[in-house]
């Protein structure tokens, strides 16, 4: 299996720590709201890794952080904390944000087949061991105390831009982080917040009630429950230039050498042509596909018409190609199920093991699905080749496809619940949230309306 390293900038064969298993550390969800499909694209990305390794011979154990805490509106510590931000706005507690949109988050990465990794850690569950962490880091001289927290002192670690590629002499107060004067670097970044005493989430430290910086949590997790030194560390590219950077910092300065061999991450997705945020009125979520009348497969089989590395553009138009391919990909391989036809598949098998043994190129293999589906013979060997495919495609190939839940049943009950609301008959809308939720449907309002999202 060779992958590319993002640090190294180069595609390696994996030699993993331990023979036949590769230690995995997934950077997860920050959970104060739903997971757009820009996200799930990381995640297809961490599932296609995973099964990939397992179909080559080398079993994953991954583990994929919840993060509960600490994750500010700016990822540069400025600003409030997102899961206390949105548990003030929607009244209730950052522990019932937590665990709404956590539940949220399982049910969209179960309706995309994504197979779940075997541990996801709570960042507030580990506390101990990152405020552990962080008391090495000021032992050894990497962490100084301002008025507001503990910071990671960049200047003492000569490694540190290694992974972006930044020339620290050339960034600029400001640029990507906000300006605080009391930090020695501009870039120097948060190991512990201290909290006032309003702060939703806050814990006793040997610097004062407080929570933890953002970047601690995965380090402190990763070696918790990996080891000091492991194979695979993923995440977007988005994590680049702040969190990964500032994670291999602190890592590295704690052990004295590096903690991850393979750095892998995956590319943004665009939407027509552009970034996807909020302002536009961009970040769709799955349930946006399932009212126009898309499933997450139909989501999962376009994600996998573009490498991971590459960038991949959303478009209604290019989803509704792939709706189509997928239907008459599945249509295809049905009508070899019951073939009696013998035919040689070898040099198939051996073409998808080498694209997907290739970094990660579904794109390729998905393509030498297709050239076997269309052999002109009807071959149940060919549907059983496809089946072993699917281990690694995820791709359901074997189930006729199914829409999601009866949509316009749904979306009438939402409309119901807004027209409510406008009259103020809030005992209907919450009548009818409370109906929804019990169908695994949990509902978010926003400016532009309700949104809905499963949850399994």
């Amino acid at each position: 299996m060779k992958l590319y390293n993002t640090l190294t900038r180069t595609k390696r064969e994996l030699a993993p720590i331990n023979p036949g298993r590769a230690g995995m550390y997934c950077c997860g969800p920050t959970v104060y709201s739903f997971a757009h499909i820009g996200n799930m694209r990381s995640y297809l990305f961490m599932d296609w890794l995973r099964r990939s390794l397992r179909f080559s011979g080398t079993e994953p154990f991954s583990v994929m952080n919840i993060t509960d805490v600490g994750h500010l509106v700016s990822d540069a510590d400025e600003g409030e904390d997102k899961l206390a931000k949105s548990a003030r706005e929607k009244e209730k507690s950052p522990y019932e944000i937590a665990e709404e949109y956590t539940a949220a988050f399982f049910g969209d990465i179960d309706s995309l087949n994504i197979l779940r990794p075997e541990l996801t850690p709570k960042a507030t569950d580990h506390i101990a061991e990152m405020i552990e962490f962080v008391e090495v880091l000021m032992q050894k001289g990497y962490g100084y105390e301002i008025s507001d927290g503990i910071y990671f002192d960049i200047s003492k670690f000569p490694g540190y831009g290694k992974l972006s590629r930044l020339n620290l002499d050339d960034q600029q107060a400001g640029a990507r982080v906000e300006v605080n004067d009391e930090k020695r670097h501009p870039a120097d970044f948060a190991l512990w917040k201290k909290a006032p005493p309003e702060h939703l989430m806050q814990w006793p430290s040997p610097w004062g009630m407080g929570y933890p910086g953002w970047h601690i949590e995965c380090s402190a997790m990763a070696r918790k429950y990996l080891g000091d030194v492991f194979d695979i560390h993923t995440g977007g590219v988005d994590h680049i230039p702040v969190h990964h950077e500032n994670e291999i910092a602190q890592s590295e300065a704690l052990l004295g050498r590096p903690a991850v061999n393979v750095w892998m991450h995956g590319e943004f997705l665009l939407v027509d042509g552009g970034k996807m945020s909020k302002s536009l009125n961009n970040n769709y979520l799955l349930s946006d596909l399932a009212a126009k009348g898309f499933t997450p497969m139909h989501y999962r089989f376009f994600c996998a018409n573009a490498h991971y590395r590459s960038k991949l553009n959303f478009t209604w138009d290019a989803m509704q190609s792939a709706k189509v391919s997928y239907s008459r990909l599945i249509g295809i391989l049905q009508s070899h199920k019951n073939g009696e036809d013998k035919v040689d598949l070898d040099g198939y098998l051996a073409s998808f093991t080498e694209a997907v043994e290739d970094d990660l190129n579904i794109p390729k293999a998905l393509s030498i699905l297709w050239g076997m589906a269309r052999l002109p013979q009807k071959s149940k060997d060919i549907y059983d080749m496809a089946m072993k495919f699917d281990e690694v495609l995820g791709l359901k190939l074997g189930e006729e496809p199914v829409t999601q839940q009866a949509d316009g049943e749904i979306l009438a009950l939402i409309e119901e619940r807004q027209a409510a609301r406008k009259n103020k008959n809030f005992a209907r809308a919450d009548e009818i949230r409370d109906l929804l939720k019990s169908r695994g449907i949990v509902l978010e309002d926003t400016p532009d309306g309700a949104r809905y999202s499963y949850v399994k």
